[in-house]
């Protein structure tokens, strides 16, 4: 058994490593030669496809959804795969990395905000400090450092990624029924496939006009690192992990995603680490810390 908890420490690592790295690795195509809504209509139906694989995978991936359930996966998919996707890509080409990074850690705030009025629970005074200093982080972050960020647009593009990151709160929130409910792949795959038929309408035109013949071959390679690593396997290695170790954990490995891309963006993009983004982090990762702890009997 510890040999399994070992494994799934180490999926969660690789797949928090790949989002890191994910922010600076979209930045390098995006959007010089592919907007946002394109690059999310690819990792979108490239991920459904290699998700739908599984239904080859024998009867106990082909179970049927009730009918009651059909509207809370609908709104899944809404909030879960497009709306999510399309804000956080059309946010990260206005914004840095850093900037990204650190306000999606904003995530596990919002979840807790959307607890108490969705699922009424119990917060204490350490929690509400908690939201607090992690509120103000994120607006020293969006107000201050958008000065020093080699970025198009940081304020839109830090509005952009709150709006993200709310929409993947209220996912967590809502899918958490669906995932106790039903094999978590099969789960998965319907979103995707919901969900690109939400992000097609978007996506498709510029998805059309790539100009695939400008691409070098670095430039293929960030694609498919997107799709293939920063979806695919990070997916895949959450649900494993979740099999085996809490979901507290598990979100728990969100606070080094803006470790890994802010050393990938200062070296590879030659972004400043400045005191203000400094502050903003501690902020937000003690806001975090606060706002999840658990209060002890």
């Amino acid at each position: 058994m510890n040999h399994d908890r070992t494994k799934a420490h180490l999926a969660l690592l690789g797949a928090n490593l790949f989002y890191g790295a994910g922010f600076t690795v979209a930045k390098t195509v995006m959007p010089s030669l592919i907007q946002p809504n394109g690059f999310i209509f690819i990792r979108v139906v490239s991920a459904t496809i290699l998700f739908w694989l599984s239904f080859f995978g024998g009867n106990a991936f082909k179970t049927k959804f009730e009918k009651k359930d059909w509207k809370t996966l609908i709104a899944c998919a809404f909030f879960g795969v497009a709306a999510n996707q399309l804000l956080f890509f059309k946010g990260l080409s206005l914004t840095s990395p850093i900037h990204a990074s650190l306000m999606m850690l904003l995530t596990p705030i919002l979840v807790s905000i959307l607890a108490v009025f969705l699922l009424k629970e119990k917060r204490t005074l350490t929690n509400h400090l908690g939201l607090v200093l992690g509120i103000c982080g994120a607006a020293i972050l969006i107000l201050l450092a958008g000065k020093d960020s080699v970025a198009a647009n940081p304020l839109l593009g830090d509005f952009y990624i709150l709006l993200n990151a709310t929409s993947y709160a209220i996912y967590l929130v809502m899918v958490k029924s669906l995932m106790s409910k039903y094999r978590p792949i099969i789960v998965i795959r319907w979103l995707f496939l919901l969900g690109s038929f939400m992000v097609f309408p978007f996506g498709i035109q510029d998805f059309l006009a790539i100009p695939w013949s400008n691409f070098q071959t670095t430039d293929f390679a960030a694609v498919f690192f997107i799709v293939i690593c920063v979806t695919f396997f990070t997916y895949l290695w959450n649900i494993y992990a979740l099999k085996i170790l809490s979901p507290a954990i598990a979100g728990a490995y969100i606070y080094i995603q803006p470790l890994f891309a802010a050393l990938i963006a200062i070296f590879f993009l030659n972004e400043e680490a400045s005191w203000i983004k400094l502050l903003s982090g501690i902020l937000i990762f003690t806001g975090v810390y606060l706002a999840s702890r658990k209060k002890v009997a």
